[in-house]
């Protein structure tokens, strides 16, 4: 292993992220009241160009009035490519109070796209003496910011997370499909008569969890577009947990328990990784670097695996 040790990604639940229109202050208090630990409200591209000015506004309001209690709360903002995303982060930073946390901006395909940003809040903030530091997220939504998604990691310390756009992904990819994430039809193997589905975001998924993981930052999987397919999201979901991701993006509410129970180690998960930790601190006493738990061999790398699933479920529910 390098002597460079890789850092530790923010101590906070990222289970599930929420998102909702800035344009429809009835769903505010809703979410809220929900049980996803990061609230996404939203200016792109749920947002009409002729309702952005009144959606920013209303999230701005929102900001102070309503009691997000322990949420992490984050605002997406236009990307780059339009003229909105500069009025976003002036009047958020202006006109928002200490409440918000984190701006999460969309389509970005390079570094210098996330310092374009951190040069305009990094100037705010010093005018205006806000308190607390916002963080930001990315979206990696198009073959240029997979292409960089290394740099795009390393790019500004504010950085906490990074999530999979599948829609403009698969857009800028010129990926023959309309679906957003999940199995792909007609992307299959042929075994005699038998269709195997493979993963088509696999490689993006694989690719963003190295880059957050080299560089302490949280790695979620992006949107599930079928919100009345409980098991597909809930296949997707279990695959980007296997592969490292912390959390997923709900578009509707019914996605909320989903992303939950995917993402929160089970009490059975947890006691069998306090028993290989045990079982290794036993080995360890008795002089031997390996043991046998249930028939598999467990080692000094087991504990670091084991690990990873005792301090998740502690964070969660400390």
């Amino acid at each position: 292993m390098s002597f460079r040790i890789q850092p530790t990604p923010p101590a906070r639940p990222n289970r599930c992220q929420l998102f909702g229109p800035g344009s429809n202050t009835k769903l505010f208090a809703k979410m809220a009241a929900s049980d996803a630990d990061v609230i996404n409200l939203d200016l792109e591209d749920s947002v009409s160009p002729n309702d952005k000015d009144a959606a920013r506004a209303n999230i701005i309001q929102a900001i102070g009035d309503i009691d997000w209690n322990t949420k992490h709360l984050s605002v997406r903002i236009n990307s780059l490519d339009t003229s909105f995303w500069y009025r976003d982060v002036v009047d958020l930073l202006e006109q928002a109070g200490d409440r918000l946390d984190q701006i999460m901006i969309p389509k970005v395909g390079c570094a210098a796209d996330v310092y374009a940003v951190d040069a305009l809040v990094t100037a705010i903030e010093a005018a205006k003496g806000r308190r607390k530091r916002i963080a930001f997220e990315v979206i990696i939504e198009s073959a240029a910011g997979l292409a960089n998604v290394g740099e795009i990691a390393a790019s500004s310390p504010r950085l906490q997370a990074m999530s999979l756009g599948a829609a403009d992904y698969a857009a800028s990819m010129g990926m023959q499909t309309t679906g957003i994430g999940g199995t792909q039809d007609n992307y299959y193997m042929l075994h005699g008569e038998t269709r195997h589905y493979s993963d088509p975001w696999h490689w993006a998924q694989t690719a963003i969890v190295a880059a957050c993981r080299t560089h302490g930052i949280l790695p979620v999987d992006g949107p599930f577009g079928d919100f009345s397919d409980d098991e597909g999201y809930r296949a997707q979901a279990h695959r980007s947990a296997t592969l490292g991701m912390v959390g997923k993006w709900a578009i509707h509410p019914k996605q909320i328990a989903l992303a939950n129970e995917v993402f929160t180690p089970s009490a059975e998960a947890v006691a069998e990784a306090r028993e290989i930790l045990a079982a290794m601190e036993q080995a360890k006493a008795q002089g031997q670097g390996a043991t046998v738990y249930k028939g598999r061999l467990v080692d000094i790398a087991s504990i670091k695996q084991a690990e990873v699933i005792v301090k998740q479920s502690e964070m969660i529910s400390g």
